[in-house]
């Protein structure tokens, strides 16, 4: 089936077009980012019909059969992959207020896609939905139930099509089921995220009610006391609730602890000698750390910990920092392997390693791309 993959964002439109009867390595025809959407592209609809002149040109006459819409919340409401019509898109932009800043774009491009392919069947694909099986007691968070069902206030979990893609990828890999997979995830970009996986299913991950909970990221600055932000709120009269969100979601983490949210040169300026970028690394990994630990123990003992994503896949001086901090729990890894860098899925750890450690490279479209074909044949 060939399928179109889009991923709307705010002022930009990422695509891949993907044939998933051509054998893995080929399914990838093309892919694109069409940027500066409401100031040197129009709209939403513009770039739609900029991607699709583009597209003839590729496609050579073949006809696109589906499109599979990533989106970032799903809430309670959508836990599956789920066909299109002008009601589900209404529920899914009812739901911006838990993503306002991914879930308006994606209305936008799912409107625009819509007009410009009218008679195509049209998938959305939820980052939420992977950690819909977390447990009550994981997701909830102690603070009054009416206020928590007030504004739908709870741990929803984000990274979830990368989680369960590279999960399915390790458990082939160790020759076991995917429903009897146990292990840790580390989605590991500018924004970060780890899940605790058990029988193939996320039952706690450290992201929540945002994406900004958890690990220090890039720009976030993952966990923090709310009293430490009230505390601002109250004393600076410069700061109010808006510019405090944008200073924990975009100007802080590593930005603002080493300068800069490239993994890249904050490694290359701790290894010069630069103190505060040494602290940050420290941060980071330990933060990190904890997080492999803890989940270590919810999935009853992991099969594989599992590192993914731009840092996660490509940084072994980052995952060394992590991997020497797990050496009590009997984990072990070839230092060679670990530096080295490949688009193939790899296993790092040594034979006596009480955890297998493996490098798995995320593949959200080849997901997302996957989801939709099943659900339109269904």
């Amino acid at each position: 089936m060939l399928i179109l993959v889009v991923n709307a964002g705010s002022s930009s439109l990422k695509y891949q077009v993907r044939d998933t009867s051509a054998p893995e390595a080929e399914q990838m025809l093309t892919s694109g980012l069409i940027e500066n959407i409401g100031t040197d592209v129009p709209d939403h609809e513009v770039a739609l019909h900029m991607m699709a002149d583009k597209l003839k040109d590729v496609l050579h006459g073949r006809e696109l059969q589906a499109i599979g819409h990533r989106v970032v919340q799903g809430a309670e409401k959508f836990t599956h992959p789920v066909l299109l019509n002008e009601q589900v898109i209404d529920e899914i932009d009812a739901l911006s207020p838990l993503a306002p800043l991914h879930n308006p774009a994606h209305v936008k491009g799912m409107r625009a896609a819509f007009h410009t392919w009218p008679d195509l069947p049209q998938v959305a694909v939820f980052d939420t939905a992977f950690h819909s099986t977390m447990p009550e007691h994981a997701w909830r968070y102690a603070i009054p139930y009416d206020l928590a069902d007030k504004y739908s206030i709870r741990r929803y979990g984000f990274h979830g099509t990368s989680h369960e893609y590279v999960s399915h990828v390790a458990a082939d890999m160790l020759g076991i089921a995917r429903d009897e997979f146990n292990g840790v995830v580390a989605h590991l970009g500018n924004g970060a995220s780890v899940t605790a996986v058990k029988g193939g299913k996320s039952v706690d991950t450290s992201m929540g009610y945002t994406p900004l909970a958890g690990l220090v990221m890039g720009t976030r600055s993952g966990d923090i006391d709310p009293s430490a932000l009230t505390t601002i709120l109250t004393r600076d009269p410069e700061i109010d609730a808006e510019r405090l969100d944008t200073i924990l979601n975009k100007e802080s983490g590593l930005l603002a602890l080493a300068g800069s949210n490239d993994m890249r040169k904050v490694v290359e300026s701790a290894q010069s000698g630069d103190e505060r970028a040494q602290l940050a690394l420290d941060m980071t990994a330990y933060r990190l750390m904890k997080y492999i630990g803890g989940y270590n123990l919810v999935v009853g003992g992991a099969q594989a910990l599992i590192f993914t994503a731009g840092i996660g896949e490509n940084s072994g001086d980052f995952r060394k920092l992590v991997l020497d901090r797990l050496a009590p729990l009997g984990i072990r890894y070839n230092e060679e392997e670990n530096m080295k860098r490949s688009p193939e899925p790899r296993l790092i750890s040594t034979e006596d390693s009480s955890i297998a450690v493996f490098v798995i490279p995320t593949n959200e479209e080849k997901a997302i791309a996957e989801a939709t074909e099943e659900l339109v044949r269904a």
